[in-house]
């Protein structure tokens, strides 16, 4: 697929906004908990798995079975770390179990599994629920999710806390932003150590789809459309980009 600089540029603004990121890149992060939701982007996982090694923040995962599952144990059957291993488990929070035990020695004691959501709010739903049954100590969260789903997942969360009446700091840590290229004619997507993440054409449908349902309007997931979220504040010149990109020939995409 190859996409105009001007295009390009666009894409990648949006997808710097949609990648929301806030992890401290120096020094020492005190957090008292860190949440993964199922997705299948896998150097992003790594990285959230390595930071759980490293510092000793205890792990929740959150994911069943969902649309992302199956694309989950290709990229493992794929990724140079992994594909020796075979996983045979269901639920993508069992895949990410099996993943810091095995792979990253992180004590199962230091490991939280919510095996039962199909959904960004679920994932929401069911960690709310099992920090507030196990008593964790949940007040600073780093949340981390496919990149390009980062900020409407930090919303997701806020609004799920919000309808209980609980108060949480999240921070969010999506490991890398992806980036769109032109290189040699064509366009590729750069930003973590792994190619073949996605697909151009994925990865562009995702962050205009991503782009859509933040919207507060009927189509949207705010509080004018699905009500899934509470309203977002989209900057001025993050939708002057998705206006540009949806009146050109990649705007059909965001119907994907």
């Amino acid at each position: 697929m190859q996409t105009d600089n001007i295009t390009l540029s666009d894409i990648n603004l949006l997808c710097e906004w949609l990648a929301w990121d806030e992890l401290p890149t120096a020094g020492r992060f005190d957090a008292d908990l860190i949440v993964l939701a199922g997705h299948a982007v896998v150097p992003a996982i790594l990285g959230v798995m390595q930071l759980a090694a490293t510092t000793g923040i205890p792990l929740l995962l959150t994911g069943g079975v969902g649309h992302s599952t199956i694309l989950l144990k290709q990229a493992l059957a794929e990724n140079a770390l992994t594909r020796s291993a075979t996983f045979d488990q269901h639920s993508e929070a069992e895949i990410f179990f099996a993943l810091a035990t095995d792979f990253f020695g992180i004590p199962a004691e230091r490991l939280y599994v919510e095996n039962r959501s199909a959904n960004c709010g679920q994932n929401a739903e069911f960690t709310r629920e099992m920090i507030a049954g196990m008593g964790l100590k949940a007040e600073k969260i780093i949340l981390s999710q496919d990149p390009l789903m980062q900020r409407r997942t930090r919303e997701t969360f806020e609004f799920s806390w919000r309808q209980k009446s609980m108060t949480a700091e999240f921070v969010n840590w999506p490991v890398f932003v992806p980036r769109l290229v032109s290189v040699a004619g064509s366009t590729v997507i750069t930003g973590a150590q792994s190619a073949g993440i996605w697909d151009t054409e994925r990865f562009i449908s995702m962050a205009l789809g991503e782009m859509r349902r933040l919207q507060d309007d009927a189509s949207g997931y705010g509080p004018k459309g699905a009500g899934f979220i509470g309203h977002v504040d989209i900057p001025l010149d993050v939708t002057a980009a998705w206006q540009r990109v949806t009146q050109t020939t990649l705007g059909n995409l965001s119907r994907a």
